[in-house]
């Protein structure tokens, strides 16, 4: 097995044993009890939501490439220190997550997520194995900024929290890093494989455009979806 696999697999057993302890660590108030595998798995999200966010936030390649779209020899076969561990990591916790709502949840509440889970390993997966690609993978990381927010929302609403300042700021963080991590940021990412199409194979170029022709729409959808349950009643 290639590093990046074992990496992979350590960190899908790592989330696996975090979400098992984490009941413990972060007791479900008694409005969560009935679900209390659903605060597991949020509570695990947030974790790797933090990591992952956190860590493509933390270096400057993200940004360099923001600004020079057109760089894609370093998107394409280079990547700083870390970058590949990181994007192993996260695969390793996606399928952790795929696997933790296979077994909990009914298929018709969850085959949203599970399809872009999917989509995410794929993606991702090429990028650990074949070891190009990460930069691209790691500046889609910086979307997981806006997930911390979007977890501490579910968090907050299991909690029964919605009528209190914490969850109204919270709704207002979370709405503008939407659209700063998670809507630019896929933006930037459909321009970049669109200007650099040429340098790109054809089969990793179908797979980046299927991506993010998925990932665009659905994000719109959720997107709208906050923007009417918190700001439009």
């Amino acid at each position: 097995f290639s590093p990046g696999l074992l990496l992979v697999a350590g960190s899908f057993a790592a989330f696996r044993l975090l979400n098992r302890g984490l009941e413990r660590l972060v007791p479900p108030p008694p409005s969560a009890r009935r679900n209390r595998w659903k605060w597991r798995n949020i509570w695990t999200s947030l974790a790797h939501s933090v990591l992952s966010g956190g860590g493509a936030l933390a270096g400057p390649f993200p940004c360099r490439f923001c600004l020079h779209p057109g760089m894609s020899e370093d998107l394409v076969g280079t990547h700083p220190p870390g970058a590949h561990s990181l994007v192993a990591v996260s695969v390793g916790y996606f399928l952790e997550d795929f696997v933790d709502m296979l077994c909990n949840q009914k298929l018709h509440q969850s085959w949203e997520l599970l399809f872009h889970h999917s989509v995410v390993i794929v993606c991702f997966g090429i990028a650990v194995l074949l070891h190009q690609y990460v930069g691209f993978a790691l500046v889609a990381l910086l979307v997981e900024i806006n997930s911390i927010f979007l977890h501490l929302r579910q968090i907050l609403l299991m909690a029964n929290l919605v009528h209190t300042t914490c969850y109204r700021l919270n709704s207002i963080i979370n709405l503008g890093t939407y659209v700063v991590f998670r809507i630019a940021t896929l933006a930037w990412m459909t321009r970049w494989l669109f200007l650099n199409r040429e340098n790109v194979p054809p089969a990793t170029y179908a797979v980046g455009t299927v991506g993010m022709a998925i990932m665009t729409p659905m994000n719109i959808i959720l997107f709208y979806r906050l923007l009417r349950s918190d700001f439009f009643k």
